[in-house]
């Protein structure tokens, strides 16, 4: 207990005294993780209206794929990603393996599914009306999607919220295409992971604790907001 009690207080005295090497890493580990949701979710989103409202052929087929993707463990992304990078694969020549844009990239394609996943059931739980109402008043499609997203926007920023939590704490696909190199592609759960392994407790508490208050700070802004939301009704 005594050393547990001393390595959290030293991660705390790491976070409060804005260690360079411990900012450094959260900074890049939250670029990365915004980076990969703002690309992907604005797709995920348009794919998931049309699974829900429109009707054509090997749309179940598509659907049953995104839930299974959805599943699929980060560390096989990150196999498939990095052999596709690699010098000997076809996208070797954009030299990308061991970079933040690689990391970017295998986010994007672990949170892809889940966003998809998650918002075609919220568009599909949507009433209907809002949307018929919307066309029937002679707006376009593209500007009657609005009125749907807001319609159901709790269910879409729960799926983001969601999307952002798989790729925020997800080590293996990181591990594989950053290489978890110090000063470039060191994230969060990597950082963990290595400092934990060579006993240096510390900084694994520290880098833990931010995981933790993010996970309680999004979960809690998701309840006020859903909240707020269910006293104008």
């Amino acid at each position: 207990m005594n050393d547990l009690g001393q390595a959290s207080a030293n991660a705390f005295e790491l976070l409060l005294s804005g260690n360079n090497d411990i900012w450094e890493i959260i900074s890049l580990s939250f670029g990365v993780s915004f980076s990969a949701i703002l690309i992907a979710t604005p797709v995920a989103l348009i794919i998931a209206f049309f699974l829900a409202f429109f009707q054509f052929p090997l749309r179940r087929t598509l659907i049953s794929l995104f839930n299974t993707f959805m599943s699929v463990p980060a560390v096989i992304i990150g196999l498939t990603l990095y052999l596709l990078l690699s010098r000997s694969g076809p996208l070797g020549d954009l030299r990308l393996l061991f970079t933040s844009k690689a990391m970017v990239i295998g986010q994007i394609m672990l949170s892809f599914p889940l966003l998809v996943a998650m918002a075609h059931a919220t568009f599909q739980a949507a009433d209907r009306r809002a949307w018929e109402t919307a066309i029937t008043l002679g707006a376009t499609p593209w500007r009657a999607f609005p009125t749907l997203m807001y319609e159901v926007r709790f269910g879409l920023i729960a799926a983001i919220v969601a999307g952002f939590g798989r790729v925020i704490a997800e080590i293996g696909c990181s591990m594989m295409v950053g290489g978890n190199i110090l000063h470039s592609t060191r994230n969060i759960p990597t950082a963990i992971a290595l400092e934990t392994s060579k006993g240096e407790f510390a900084q694994g508490i520290a880098l833990g604790m931010v995981l933790l208050v993010l996970s309680l700070s999004l979960n809690a802004g998701v309840s006020v907001f859903q909240g707020k939301g269910e006293l104008r009704t």
